[in-house]
């Protein structure tokens, strides 16, 4: 991934000094398991960690003789060794070294995801915490329905975010296995139990079966479930984005001391953040079905997933990474205004409250039909009109003031009368806190 949307912890568990340092260290671990099992001398095991080590330049030199980088990493690792090198890869195929590493790689950077996953759901919950009462228009079909609150969208997307860290971990906990069956995976030239072994010394699970290769849909699962927390950040990001739009104007992303917004025009501030969430998460959702379609290859193996898997993991994990920093600096920065939510409510008078008026009908003895007629025939005459007024309409409606009073009216636009079951809402997702968590 280009260096714009790569943080350094990304950039380095998918460096290349890192994934030699990874297979090193699993080509390391199957030999300690036959040293375990007296299948190698004990001397050769100290003289191969003693000396083992390489270097990127000779791999990149003799893999362009070979044309084969396992081969190319061996050849290099087995010159700084010298004859006791001839125990290493002891039984092993290309796939034991290349899969259970990508295994360790891959449960590294979830980690960093999972770090990057529990900082946002903090930054979500205290937010949410923070404008629960903060009225705000809720609206279905992108037009006003009916007053919700600020902080009960931002549960809402804690509570999906949440449950996408729990479908996350069941991925990374999936793809934490570590292979070690030879060709084919018969286990003929290699005893299983090195694979046992190796796999818990890694701090990995012997995988449950194999062909030449792990199974590509355990790789599919973590791809989809990254997928899925990137569509959760679009789907904020694209939240953002629409109340940002200046005839709305409920939040805006930070906008820092010297940022421009325009290279034309000198007054703008466009929610440019949240727009290239929604554009990343487009890639992962691609990735995604590249993973899927890894799963079918021929026979024991073939590498068509392979030039796939050196773009599509890295790149991945790498920007959905990414993302949940992105979008946390724009949530816990975010700029929100109570008062510009409290205009639009009560925008043409206050059509919104059209609800709470038909039930009070319906309850005075009206007939449904006949009551939402009333109702919204001023509520019509209000809409889209310059100087439209629902409450004032309301008022001045014989057939309406046979049955409600002006006091029953006004009472009708009282916003606090959508907050009465809030912390009902809050404490079903959790439970009883109530107040901001400190973020350090």
């Amino acid at each position: 991934m280009i260096e714009r949307y790569t943080r350094p912890e990304l950039k380095k568990i998918w460096s290349e000094e890192n994934k030699y340092t990874v297979w090193l260290t699993v080509e390391i671990a199957a030999a300690e398991a036959l040293s375990e099992l007296k299948q190698i001398p004990k001397e050769s095991l100290q003289i191969i960690k003693q000396k083992a080590k390489f270097d990127i330049k000779r791999i990149e030199e003799v893999d362009k003789e070979v044309h084969h980088d396992v081969i190319a990493f061996l050849t290099c690792v087995n010159e700084s060794i010298g004859s006791e090198g001839r125990f290493l890869h002891l039984g092993m195929t290309s796939s034991d070294l290349i899969d259970t590493s990508l295994s360790i790689l891959l449960k590294q950077a979830g980690e960093e995801i999972s770090n990057g996953l529990d900082k946002f759901l903090l930054t979500l919950k205290n937010k949410a915490l923070e404008h629960k009462k903060t009225i705000c228009i809720g609206r279905t079909h992108g037009v006003h329905a009916e007053p919700t609150t600020f902080g009960l969208k931002m549960l809402g997307f804690y509570d999906e975010l949440d449950r996408a860290k729990k479908r996350f971990e069941d991925a990374i906990e999936d793809i934490s296995v570590g292979m070690f069956s030879g060709a084919v995976g018969t286990y003929a030239n290699i005893d299983p139990r090195v694979e046992e072994i190796a796999s818990r010394n890694l701090g990995l699970r012997p995988v449950s079966s194999s062909t030449q290769v792990i199974s590509r849909d355990r790789h599919a699962h973590y791809v989809n479930e990254l997928a899925l927390i990137a569509t959760i950040i679009e789907k904020i990001a694209t939240e953002l984005r629409h109340l940002q739009r200046t005839e709305v104007l409920e939040v805006e992303e930070p906008f820092y001391a010297n940022q421009k917004g325009s290279s034309a025009m000198p007054h703008k501030r466009n929610p440019w953040k949240s727009e290239n969430l929604c554009g990343l998460a487009r890639l992962i959702r691609a990735y995604s079905l590249s993973s899927m379609e890894n799963i079918p290859l021929w026979h024991e193996r073939d590498i068509s997933h392979s030039s796939v898997e050196r773009v599509v993991l890295p790149d991945a994990t790498t920007i959905v990474d990414f993302m949940l920093y992105r979008v946390n600096e724009i949530i816990l920065n975010l700029n929100v205004y109570p008062e510009n939510m409290k205009q639009n409510i009560f925008k043409f008078g206050g059509v919104v409250f059209s609800q709470v008026v038909l039930l009070k009908l319906i309850k005075k003895g009206l007939e449904r039909e006949t009551a939402y007629k009333i109702v919204q025939k001023n509520a019509m005459e209000a809409w889209n009109k310059k100087d439209g007024n629902f409450k004032q309409n309301l008022l001045s409606d014989k057939e309406i003031l046979k049955h409600l009073s002006a006091v029953e009216i006004e009472d009708s636009f009282n916003p606090s009368y959508h907050l009465k079951h809030v912390d009902t809402a809050f404490e079903k997702v959790l439970g009883q806190i109530k107040e901001p968590v400190s973020c350090k």
